[in-house]
């Protein structure tokens, strides 16, 4: 009985059956990459889905209840792929599933490199498949830290909300003279610091574990600077909750700012629209002129693009 039939007589429908048909699609290099995004709308009924290749691992991700035959047709969907591509290679599989503030994760196949370095665009990053949901590098924001690459050259940046500084590294690649991180976890700041130091960027980053709103006047010692990197959690309670500290933050961020600088703006909560952040732009810091959106990577594309990763470029 083929993989089609197995599907066909146990659901009778093509929810699952999109997702092993874009399987069949599926490519991957050396680089880390989003591979299937179902959280974008695009693939009915696989909303819950994702699958991430942090060489050499992949990663699938539930965000809701699968029972044992459907986690095993999904297992043999990525395995008939994975042996088609790279038949002499093994497979490394992980599986997680998430639901609310809850978190299970388990090694399906073969294992997980210890440390776990990953590359992208020229940059290495240490991650951490089997802890906690958020793994050490958000897929989503590559084109924002390409920009931040692109156009990084003799800047000094500020880089807020650091976390395990994607967006630092970055920034050093495209040539910055200097980058203050500021973090209030301490270890996310230590990844973020060896993140650093297997670019080779023994110098160049300051790394700061505190409040950012308890540390205006640091901050504005360390100023003014050429772009501004404001990345914050959507809602963590005690650190950053977007729909009433979005406003605070723009109250005292243009002041940072050398004149002619950018700013990069990113919110990361379905809930809250594009035009939320233009808005609060407007009301608390009405001399940022709007000037791009930051498009993200093609496979993260969402039917509402305002549940998307949001990332704006003002001056």
């Amino acid at each position: 009985m083929s993989l089609g039939d197995i599907f066909l007589d146990g659901w009778n429908s093509k929810l699952m059956q999109l997702f092993l048909e874009a399987l069949q699609k599926i490519k991957w290099d050396q680089d880390v990459a989003r591979l299937f995004h179902g959280r974008g709308g695009r693939y009915i009924g696989c909303e819950h889905l994702c699958l991430d290749w942090f060489n050499p691992v992949l990663l699938l991700t539930s965000f809701k209840p699968l029972t044992n035959d459907e986690l095993a047709l999904i297992i043999d969907g990525i395995t008939q792929r994975w042996q088609t591509l790279v038949p002499n290679e093994p497979l490394n599989l992980v599986y997680q599933y998430r639901s609310g503030g809850k978190t299970m994760t388990e090694s399906i196949a073969g294992s997980v490199p210890e440390p776990h370095i990953v590359a992208e665009n020229g940059a290495r990053f240490q991650v951490h498949l089997l802890k906690g949901q958020n793994h050490g590098l958000f897929l989503d924001m590559s084109r924002g830290r390409q920009w931040v690459r692109e156009h990084g050259r003799d800047k000094k940046v500020l880089n807020l909300f650091a976390y395990t500084c994607g967006f630092s590294v970055a920034a050093l690649q495209g040539g910055a003279t200097e980058v203050v991180n500021m973090d209030m976890s301490k270890g996310a700041l230590a990844l973020g610091k060896q993140n650093h130091l297997l670019n080779g960027y023994s110098t160049g980053a300051k790394f700061l574990g505190h409040d950012i709103f308890k540390s205006w006047g640091k901050l504005t010692k360390l100023g003014p600077y050429d772009l501004i990197i404001a990345d914050p959690p959507s809602n963590q309670k005690g650190s950053f909750v977007a729909s009433k500290d979005y406003a605070r933050l723009l109250k005292r961020l243009p002041d940072l700012l050398k004149p002619g600088g950018d700013l990069l703006l990113c919110l990361n909560a379905p809930e809250l629209s594009i035009d939320f952040l233009k808005e609060q732009v407007n009301e608390y810091s009405a001399n940022l002129v709007f000037q791009e959106q930051i498009t993200n990577p093609e496979v993260f594309e969402d039917v509402d693009p305002n549940k998307a990763l949001k990332v704006l470029r003002y001056q």
